[in-house]
């Protein structure tokens, strides 16, 4: 993989570019031991993707001034733009693992300004525009993930007949296999202990088709909406209106894609009374109208 320095952010952090090397993929694999320290970098961002699978727990990572104690299975996904502190993870006891790199645009033959509708990717960049998403992988699937990226980096290597088609397949199942991991999240966080964290997104999951209010989800768990808010904030690096907008985007991007009703049923069954201002949030979150996502095949 090949980068530069691209621009710097308005606070001076710098901006790293992926330099695409013509005529092979815009994707690039690397592995990295457990214990392996990393290369002294202080603060920076990336304008490609960034998908790492730790298999072993050890050491942190800072994103968005966020520091994450990391565990076996975790999976982060650096979207572009977000501040990533590298040297955070430079400890003698982090595991090893897999990182995978590429333009967003690799996956879509449009501008790379739409990188935000691709529907494996927009998951991730709802309200995320400073903190990275972490998931985990149960334990009886870390197998296959190491396993998916061995194989994407062995077509990387032999370049065999076929082998872009072969690296884009790879890492299309990938994102499928991350996205999937979003699914669950209740029950993960139920499995994790974290009851709260857990009764907001049951509450949100039950609810998010009607008008749905921070407040209303505070009464519903029985805390203010003030220590909410902060619980929310802290564990998750988003808030609970991100949380809301990114399930009734999700539910958005289903209808548009499995029925033909109305952009206005659409706003309705996803609870927003005005389909003007569900226009406008699909617009902000997805770079484009409902209805050019609709006929764009997007969806």
């Amino acid at each position: 993989m090949s980068t530069r320095m691209l621009r710097r952010l308005s606070d001076g952090t710098p901006v790293v570019s992926y330099k695409v090397s013509p005529g092979l993929p815009a994707v690039s694999v690397t592995r990295f031991e457990a214990g392996v320290r990393a290369p002294e970098k202080s603060s920076h961002a990336h304008d490609f993707v960034v998908l790492c699978f730790f298999e072993d727990g050890g050491g942190s990572v800072r994103t968005g001034g966020q520091p994450h104690l990391i565990a076996p299975g975790d999976v982060c996904v650096v979207t572009p733009g977000q501040v990533v502190s590298a040297h955070d993870h430079d400890s003698d006891d982090s595991g090893g693992g897999w990182i995978v790199f590429f333009p967003p645009e690799v996956l879509r033959t449009g501008a790379s300004g739409e990188w935000r509708s691709h529907p494996l990717l927009s998951r991730f960049v709802h309200g995320a525009t400073e903190t990275a998403q972490w998931l985990n992988v149960p334990e009886e699937d870390r197998y296959t993930w190491s396993q998916r990226f061995q194989s994407l980096e062995r077509e990387l290597k032999e370049r065999r007949d076929g082998y872009r088609d072969a690296v884009l397949a790879h890492l299309t199942l990938l994102l499928v296999d991350t996205a999937r991991l979003g699914e669950n999240v209740v029950r993960d966080l139920q499995t994790k202990n974290e009851p709260l964290l857990a009764a907001v997104f049951a509450h949100i999951e039950d609810h998010y088709a009607e008008p749905l209010a921070l407040t209303d989800i505070a009464r519903a768990v029985g805390l203010t909406p003030g220590h909410v808010t902060t619980t929310v904030k802290n564990k998750t690096g988003r808030t609970v209106g991100e949380w809301i907008v990114q399930r009734r985007m999700a539910a958005a991007r289903r209808l548009l894609a499995d029925t033909d009703i109305p952009i206005e049923e659409v706003a309705r069954h996803t609870g927003f009374t005005d389909p003007g201002y569900f226009t406008r949030i699909f617009r902000r979150n997805h770079g484009t109208t409902p209805l050019n996502w609709r006929r764009s095949g997007n969806a």
